[in-house]
């Protein structure tokens, strides 16, 4: 018996752009998304996903919402109440700086920006070289080592750990908290990390309330000291709650600890990647500032940002009413061919360079010049110690879309 063949045509293949949808990743967009992200800058710049918010991708649109502070709200009230309920993830989250808008937002960043000036970090700049050259012994003695483990990692948890005074002994956890807690605020969560995140935020609370009674017995220098410096205040007497006071503590800790982590990863990764651009870093060390700054560029550690519309507007001639929600698109911004000179380079003499790996505006990160500082002198110590370093098998990515960075590089020093 013969059978019918079937006039059935085939599918058409499905355009990654139209459907790109930040609930539904692949593996492929976790290992590279910026090829994506080029055609989606080129051809559907403002895209709208399938649950109404607006993906934006150029450099010019992302300047525009970081500056307009009136038009574009950072307050994540409403998006984490449908994400998290009535949790410790959405306490801290619409808590800490970061996803406020003022007067909280205004008075905890004049807060920590006063502990972190030039001269606070000149006097911190001692200390993280002898961080750093002690990590450094131990990886020389080793011979053989996890980048990120035992070197980009342990950088910033110090830091952070120097920056609230915790004693040495008690700083433990703190990393595993950070990735908990931030590893929530992926576009898609599973219950796991869900349970993860909460529980981090749990534990971390009830350790900050017990630093908190010490400092307050005990004060540190404000000027140095950042947990003082919240519990005190601002000179005109007005005082952070307890529950903002301890948030930001947490706030501080995840600033501080993932994305440095990951800019000090990506750029040992990136130079390993390009042997050209580490022996011109080698030939002229003059060039770190600059090699740094592309680094942030070329793979920025924090990769998406967001927004909610808080008054009708427009965005390159979409309708953004208010109350859409915005996906700001740092990694795609940063690589904006209208904005950067053959942006696919990475250049480590680049200049002008002025990305937006810190944000912008009044959200403009205010612990970037102490990450720039970590970078700078943690690569320059690693390089004069191992410029021959080789990775021995191909580094792990994290698989984040909001953090772009590895859990392991194994290395061999030479």
């Amino acid at each position: 018996m013969l059978h019918r063949m079937s006039t059935a045509r085939p599918s058409p293949p499905v355009d990654p752009v139209s459907a790109f949808d930040l609930a539904r990743l692949d593996d492929a967009f976790y290992a590279d998304p910026f090829p994506l992200y080029r055609a989606m800058r080129e051809r559907d710049p403002v895209h709208r996903m399938p649950d109404g918010s607006l993906f934006l991708t150029r450099w010019a649109d992302l300047d525009r919402v970081y500056r307009d502070t009136r038009t574009f709200s950072s307050d994540k009230r409403v998006e984490f109440g449908a994400k998290y309920g009535d949790t410790p993830l959405f306490e801290h989250h619409t808590t800490s700086l970061v996803f406020n808008d003022p007067p909280l937002h205004t008075r905890v960043r004049r807060l920590i920006v006063g502990a972190l000036t030039p001269r606070a970090l000149a006097t911190m700049e001692p200390g993280l070289r002898a961080l750093v050259d002690r990590l450094l012994d131990g990886l020389a003695a080793k011979g053989a080592a996890d980048l990120i483990e035992d070197f980009a990692a342990a950088i910033p948890i110090e830091v952070i750990g120097n920056l609230l005074d915790m004693p040495m002994e008690e700083r433990g956890p703190l990393r595993g908290w950070s990735l908990a807690i931030l590893g929530a605020l992926e576009p898609r969560l599973t219950a796991e990390q869900e349970a993860r995140g909460n529980e981090a935020v749990t534990e971390f609370l009830d350790y900050l309330r017990i630093l908190v009674v010490r400092r307050r017995a005990r004060p540190g220098d404000p000027a140095t000291d950042v947990l003082t410096r919240l519990i005190q205040g601002e000179s005109d007497g007005e005082r952070l709650t307890e529950t903002e006071l301890l948030h930001q503590c947490v706030f501080l800790l995840n600033a501080g600890h993932e994305t440095t982590t990951n800019l000090i990863g990506n750029a040992l990764e990136l130079l390993a990647r390009f042997p050209d651009e580490r022996a011109r870093l080698l030939r002229d060390p003059a060039l770190m500032p600059a090699a740094v700054e592309e680094v942030l560029r070329y793979e920025s550690s924090n990769q998406l940002g967001n927004r909610r519309v808080a008054e009708d507007t427009e965005l390159g001639g979409v309708a953004a009413p208010a109350g859409t929600f915005l996906t700001l698109c740092i990694g795609a911004a940063n690589r904006d061919p209208a904005r950067f000179e053959d942006p696919e380079r990475f250049d480590v003499g680049r200049q002008p360079n002025r990305h937006l790996a810190f944000a912008g505006g009044a959200h403009t990160c205010a612990g970037m010049n102490l990450a720039r500082m970590e970078a700078r002198i943690a690569l320059a110590a690693f390089l004069a110690r191992f410029p021959a370093y080789a990775l021995t098998a191909p580094p792990v990515r994290a698989r984040r879309a909001r953090f772009r960075g590895f859990t392991a590089m194994p290395a061999r020093l030479g």
